[in-house]
């Protein structure tokens, strides 16, 4: 177990070291991807098509380069799923990883030779860099839970296909095969509630050092197996010292998390999608993720106010790694070693830090609300939320926000959905003052809603509470329960709200 200890220190410098090489030099380390990618992808459809043989700097590929969503890349993938080679990427893909798009139905998102091994290398170097800084190590002779979707795969035309979560399964490597739970057989169940209970049992009395998965997810798990020993989960895992997630922001649940856990357990955020691993903290010490500038993704950044602009006939300004600051709210957009291009993927991110490139996630472009021209997002309800909870012993499970245009009486306003934690004093003893304190935090952060509560456009934030487990019914109701499936924290519409079961 010693052994095995120091080999990860040992690793984990190493790993370091070499980060701190294309960390510290940005633009180049950027500009050399851009220049693989364009001279790898120059015969393909797509590149003969954009002209990449005349490409020789970023200012011609932004005008021969179009920003696209999926449903604009649709025509090539289309071809690529049928078995197609050399469209997007020289070749064919080694799998598509398969996601439920709102608009476009079942989306194909190509995962390459190339473009692989750095799904895996990130998540080994985010545990890594922990390892490097904080020395801890002894839990790399633990048990480790991934809760993922299932590793099922279907193939068609030579190229399978299945979640990303359970195409990284088939990748976990040889050194962690004996410590990773839970079994293929478990793995493979596809009713995520079934699931979880089977997990809860074959975890029960091992010795659980790692925990991973969207926290929402994760929370599911912590309760059943809190049910079953009637005792905290940290009581029930006494090694269990990091846990890691991605998708969602973790703040909202950690007080939650640390009453199921029992105590505090140190945390790695990621951000992972199936259009690229995009970044992890790589400091327990700093704010934000390291943006992984050499991992066969070019990026271009989009302010989030001026996207959906065309002031000079030709879109938004797209700015570059050294262009970008501090704060400012941008719409990611890649180019990648698995033939996207200039793709839209939908999340914003602000950088916290320039040196190194560091992020975090504060939303959707598309998951907003401005019903009012406030364009409030996602970062923005979130903070809000955790300021309110602040020294306080409130605990929420989940929440989303929408607009209420239409009241049956007074003026509109945002309707805050929350999920509490009914047990012991997880709820608001005075759920108007706490209202009132999420109100508060907002106008801080959003002067434009300020200046509609201000303007009495607005009247200030109201809260209906959802039924115990309302989420998760919503999740199974639509069928998107569990996996890496999410709920979106806030809406321009009330699709989602009118769905929620509440308690009136």
């Amino acid at each position: 177990m010693f052994i095995k200890s120091v080999a990860a220190k040992i690793f984990a410098k190493k790993v370091f070291q070499k980060t701190q090489l294309w960390a510290t030099n940005p633009i180049a380390t950027q500009k050399a991807v851009f220049d693989s990618i364009i001279k790898a992808a120059r015969n393909t459809e797509f590149g003969k098509d954009h002209h990449f043989e005349t490409i020789e700097t970023y200012q011609d590929f932004a005008k021969q380069v179009p920003i696209r969503d999926y449903e604009d890349l649709k025509p090539y993938v289309e071809k690529v799923v049928k078995g197609q080679e050399n469209i997007l990427w020289p070749g064919k893909p080694l799998y598509f990883a398969k996601t439920s798009g709102t608009t476009s139905g079942a989306k194909y998102i190509p995962l390459t030779k190339e473009s692989m091994p750095y799904h895996i290398e990130a998540a080994r170097n985010a545990i890594l860099h922990y390892i490097h800084e904080t020395g801890k190590a002894d839990f790399v002779s633990g048990k480790m839970i991934f809760l993922q979707g299932s590793p099922i795969m279907e193939e068609k035309y030579g190229i399978r296909f299945g979640r990303l979560s359970g195409i990284v399964a088939h990748f976990v490597p040889k050194y962690l095969q004996k410590n990773r739970m839970p079994s293929w057989e478990t793995n493979c169940m596809e009713d995520w509630e079934a699931k979880i209970d089977a997990i809860v049992e074959e975890t029960y009395n091992e010795n659980m050092t790692v925990i991973s998965g969207i926290p929402s997810w994760v929370q599911m798990y912590f309760e059943r197996l809190q049910q079953k020993g009637g005792k905290p989960v940290g009581e029930i895992f006494k090694n269990f010292n990091l846990f890691i997630y991605g998708g969602v922001n973790y703040e909202p649940y950690r007080a939650k998390f640390e009453n199921l856990i029992g105590r505090k357990v140190p945390s790695i955020e990621l951000f992972p999608a199936s259009e690229g691993f995009f970044a992890y903290q790589d400091s327990q010490k700093e704010k934000g993720m390291l943006l992984l500038l050499n991992s066969g993704i070019f990026y271009e950044f989009i302010k989030s106010d001026e996207f959906y602009s065309d002031s000079e006939g030709s879109g938004p300004r797209r700015y570059t790694i050294g262009e970008v600051e501090l704060g400012v709210n941008y719409v990611l957009i890649i180019s990648t070693n698995a033939g996207l291009w200039g793709y839209n993927i939908g999340d914003t991110v602000q950088f916290t830090s320039l040196k190194p490139y560091r992020v975090i996630v504060s939303g959707r472009i598309k998951h907003y609300i401005s019903a009012f021209g406030e364009h409030v997002i996602g970062k923005e309800v979130e903070s809000a939320l955790q300021e309110a909870m602040e020294g306080t012993d409130i605990r929420v499970n989940e929440f989303t926000v929408a607009p209420q245009i239409n009241p049956t009486d007074g003026l509109p306003y945002h309707e805050w959905f929350i999920e509490f934690d009914s047990e012991a004093s997880g709820e608001p003893n005075d759920l108007k003052a706490f209202a009132e304190a999420i109100d508060n935090a907002m106008r801080k952060q959003n002067i434009y809603y300020d200046d509609l509560i201000v303007g009495n456009i607005l009247q200030k934030v109201v809260i209906t509470k959802v039924a115990q487990n309302g989420f998760q019914e919503y999740m199974k109701s639509i069928g998107k329960l569990g996996g890496q499936n999410k709920v979106p924290r806030l809406a321009n519409d009330r699709k989602i709200a009118d769905l929620l079961p509440t308690i009136l």
